[in-house]
């Protein structure tokens, strides 16, 4: 019996181990990071700098302009949708305004 609950007992926290050990969600283009030289937090914290509001939407993206390699972000603020674009290689905000707009 005592055996039986050692081992019901390292199961669990084998179990419990195991769900900590996973990754955060991964966000659209997480498999481009690698090749980022500024992290997505770091990425996040420039474009909340940039433009306060509610994230509702991040991504890593390739995109023309800057060094090709972009993490995008939607913030919601005063009830306008806001694209931040932020270089993953130099950390520069490329673009911030309203949401769906072309910047020229």
């Amino acid at each position: 019996m005592k055996r039986l609950l050692i081992i019901a007992a390292l199961a669990s926290c084998t179990v419990a181990a195991t769900a900590q050990a996973k990754p955060a969600a991964a966000y659209a283009g997480h498999q481009l990071a690698r090749t980022a030289k500024v992290t997505m937090a770091q990425a996040e914290a420039t474009a909340r700098k940039a433009r306060p509001g509610k994230i509702t939407d991040k991504e890593l993206e390739k995109e023309g302009g800057g060094s090709g390699l972009r993490y995008s972000f939607d913030i919601r603020s005063a009830g306008i949708t806001y694209e931040v674009g932020v270089d993953a290689k130099t950390g520069k905000v490329l673009e911030n305004g309203p949401e769906g707009k072309n910047p020229d």
